[in-house]
């Protein structure tokens, strides 16, 4: 390959060229040792814009990993029983999510009838997989089925899925944001804020779909930033081996798909199977896809790097579509295999005229009939509700969800609280916008592909409800719940470059080439020390301009060294202080999310916007 035009076609992309910089992990070592740019070596350059998180197993970041998750863990399954009975939409979910697992389908058993519901399948299975495991107790319908493995109170069973969905969703937030700032502190840092938030321990503690929609969603991305770095790996093994990128493009087969892109489609597929506002997060992943791509090519020194984005990557994303559909059909599989599911068969249902009979193409013909229904009931939502919000109000706790609420004792006064109100831990929330602002500026300023995806999922999590606003349709703060492991990451990422400051690219240091060296040339590698030219001359006591220079420059350089060491001393206690605030402010709300009794007193204490949280 000519290491001189690919050096020069990659010196055009900036965005992936952004220090490890917040991070304290090394890059893949395949990428990390730098060649000189003649001959048949990869650039430098090049190698540190392929540059990936190292895959081996790292047994210190999983130790900080495995902490993090047992605090998750341990939040959300003490007291998981509590309060007693269906809170909120239980009543509709656990149901639903039994008559699934006795059905087939969601069921009526008033009237003996398939249930007409508005949501698909997947969380309610899910919910009614806890419910087989451990048992469900329903007085009101006649149930008290004994659990598959093991007997429970009944609001473990129908909570237990919702808890574990949460937990794997903050230790997906830990691994991704270690991939994203290649730093196990950041990592841990989001799962921490992830953990430690309030509206994400309500979700996880209560049999609602939005918890698992969020885990699916966020799974998906995950897959997609392992996709990222797999075919960087990909491009680097191939330059690595001679490979002329204005020629040529690496080898395919089997095991060169982009099994993880394919993998983030079955997630998706899986999250709309939750709730179909999941759909909004697609057009976000198939960009942030197409980008990286045309960023890996440009890196590379592909010469027309769209073009070949565009025809090597298009049917692999078509690919990608029929997976995700593939894998929402399949939750749908009560239905199709039972012959009683609501519009699953005409002769049930002989006024729509447009059900049929035919063998499979009638049974898809009937579940699109089906979804147009439903459909209509969302988009026609505007019934007024005490607890709807506007999307505006979201990230401002304007207004929070009460679950459940209770005068009982005993508490020790006269009069006592109980209350389990989905709000997110205040410090944090009030940190979003804040944290949306400075990670547009910084990723404008750096170049940094990893705000833009931060910023690309969190606006297509939230800005389609800004529509519906305009609508006048009833919204909820829960549906905020895609969204939040981005903004989360949003607010990492500022931490990050607070705890390690963004010192720009490194200045071209004078070689032995001299100072007509052209820019396209490999730059001497640069150490803390010096260059491995100059350490000689210090070391040996050389005098002369030259040796005086040279001790000049490496005085300057450890006064740098030590002021970016200062600084990152004094980010580091901003962070940490940070992260001590929130938890503070995490234990302060704690009674208020989990429904423990307290005083009246302290519950109104907690009510810090007065009647927009009651």
């Amino acid at each position: 390959m000519t290491s001189a035009s690919t050096a020069q076609s990659a010196s055009a992309d900036r965005a992936g060229a952004q220090s490890p910089g917040n991070g304290t992990d090394s890059p893949d070592p395949t990428a990390e040792a730098p060649r000189a740019g003649g001959g048949g070596g990869v650039p430098a350059i090049v190698r540190r814009r392929l540059a990936t998180v190292e895959a081996r197993l790292d047994a210190y970041s999983w130790l900080a990993t495995a902490v993090v998750v047992t605090i998750a863990a341990i939040l959300r399954l003490v007291g998981l029983t509590y309060p007693k009975g269906k809170i909120f939409d239980e009543v509709y979910y656990a149901r639903e999510g039994w008559q699934l697992v006795d059905k087939g389908v969601e069921w009526n058993y008033k009237d003996d009838v398939a249930a007409y519901v508005v949501h698909p399948p997947l969380g309610k299975w899910l919910i009614g997989a806890g419910e087989w495991a451990f048992g469900y107790v329903d007085t009101e319908q006649g149930f008290n089925v004994p659990g598959a493995l093991t007997t429970t109170a009944p609001e473990f069973g129908w909570r237990i899925s919702a808890a574990i969905a949460g937990i794997v969703s903050v230790l997906l937030l830990v691994r991704i944001g270690r991939r994203l700032f290649r730093s196990t502190a950041l990592g841990c840092a989001a799962g921490l804020l992830l953990a430690l938030d309030g509206f994400h321990l309500v979700l996880s503690r209560t049999a609602l779909l939005d918890i698992f929609l969020l885990l699916f969603v966020l799974a998906a991305f995950g897959a997609l930033v392992l996709d990222r770095d797999a075919r960087r790996r990909r491009w680097q093994r191939a330059l690595d081996a001679g490979l002329d990128p204005a020629t040529d493009r690496p080898a395919g087969g089997w095991r060169n798909w982009p099994w993880w892109r394919l993998a983030a489609g079955a997630l998706l597929g899986l999250a709309v199977a939750v709730k179909w506002s999941a759909l909004y997060f697609l057009p976000a992943f198939g960009l942030l896809a197409l980008f990286w791509e045309v960023g890996l090519r440009r890196s590379a020194g592909v010469r027309r790097p769209w073009r070949g984005a565009l025809l090597d990557e298009m049917p692999w994303l078509v690919l990608t579509g029929v997976v995700l559909i593939l894998a929402y059909l399949s939750t749908w599989s009560g239905w199709f295999l039972t012959d009683h599911g609501y519009y699953r068969t005409p002769d049930q249902y002989q006024h729509v005229t447009a059900l049929s009979d035919t063998p499979v193409i009638g049974a898809l013909q009937n579940l699109w009939e089906y979804h147009k229904a439903a459909y209509g009931f969302h988009s026609g939502l505007s019934e007024p509700h005490k607890y709807q919000s506007w999307p505006w109000q979201w990230l401002l706790l304007g207004r929070p969800v009460a679950f459940h609420y209770s005068g009982d004792g005993p508490c020790g006064a006269a009069s006592c609280a109980s209350e389990v109100l989905l709000l997110g831990t205040p410090l944090l929330w009030w940190s979003f916008l804040p944290a949306l602002a400075a990670t547009a500026w910084l990723g404008l300023a750096r170049r940094d592909w990893r705000a833009g995806a931060i910023l690309l999922c969190v606006a297509f999590g939230l800005l389609p409800w800004f529509y519906y606003a305009l609508q006048g349709r009833t919204m909820f703060s829960f549906y905020t719940a895609p969204a939040l492991p981005f903004l989360v990451l949003a607010v990492t990422y500022v931490l990050g470059a607070i705890a390690t400051p963004y010192d720009g690219p490194v200045p071209r240091r004078a070689t032995a080439t001299g100072p007509g060296t052209p820019p396209d040339a490999a730059p001497a590698v640069a150490t803390e020390a010096g260059t491995a030219a100059e350490q000689p001359a210090v070391a040996a006591g050389t005098t002369g301009p030259g040796a005086t220079a040279t001790a000049e420059k490496t005085d300057a350089e450890a006064e740098a060294e030590q002021a970016r060491a200062d600084r990152r001393l004094v980010g580091g206690f901003i962070v940490g202080a940070y992260l001590l605030l929130v938890a503070l402010c995490f234990a302060y709300f704690y009674p208020i999310f989990v429904g423990k009794v307290i005083t009246s007193a302290e519950w109104s204490a907690r009510m810090w916007l007065d009647g927009r949280w009651i």
